[in-house]
């Protein structure tokens, strides 16, 4: 089975993963457009089990609908490298797409929050758009 790891800029924080992702996707909501600092997060999601190496400082916040998100940065560079779903800790990982460093990572499917997707991002084509979370 394939491992791929994912790290911060200054490589303190690791997270190694195993298999293929379940999904990647993009998120255009406000949220992870501050997270991020850019206009859209890249996130890819494992099935556990999966293993993290060095110090995390988190955040956790609550999404549109209640569920609540752990996220993972490095609190020396400050990189956000991977959250969990409080509840589903044990049973997956979203993973920064960037964090991988590597250009032949799988292409998002799918698109949410597309009602704040800014105007000149342009979806590839065939990739499905959701207005807000999927139902």
């Amino acid at each position: 089975m394939r491992s791929r790891t994912a790290s911060c800029s200054c490589g303190q924080l690791r997270i190694e993963v195993r298999g293929e992702p379940r999904g990647v996707g993009i998120c255009h909501c406000l949220a992870c457009q501050r997270r991020t600092g850019s206009v859209f997060a890249a996130l890819a999601s494992f099935a556990a089990p999966y293993t993290v190496t060095g110090t995390a400082t988190e955040y956790v916040r609550a999404g549109d609908q209640g569920a609540r998100f752990r996220f993972r940065f490095c609190p020396v560079c400050g990189t956000t490298v991977f959250h969990t779903e409080e509840g589903h800790e044990h049973a997956s990982v979203s993973v920064a797409v960037g964090a991988f460093a590597d250009p032949d990572f799988p292409p998002p499917q799918v698109s949410i929050y597309d009602c704040r997707r800014h105007a000149w991002v342009a979806l590839p084509p065939g990739m499905t758009a959701y207005p807000k979370d999927p139902p």
